[in-house]
């Protein structure tokens, strides 16, 4: 998953920019709808990728253009 908060925007025009920065939305939107997945159907998945509960819970809880 790409961390920053919004791409490049020196090298490309408005429209571009736009479309890369609805493209992270819906990659981080993706994320926490599979992290809640684990999280409800296989809570033992969540410790093998390293997080706690309620790091997970936090995550979930941020809007689809927030990053950590």
């Amino acid at each position: 998953m790409n961390n920053t908060p919004f791409p490049p925007i020196a090298s490309h025009g408005p429209i571009e920019t736009l479309r890369r920065m609805v493209s992270a939305w819906r990659e981080r939107n993706q994320f926490r709808v599979e992290l809640e997945r684990k999280l409800k159907g296989d809570p033992h998945l969540i410790d093998d990728i390293g997080l706690t509960r309620r790091q997970v819970e936090e995550e979930l809880a941020r809007p689809f253009w927030q990053v950590l």
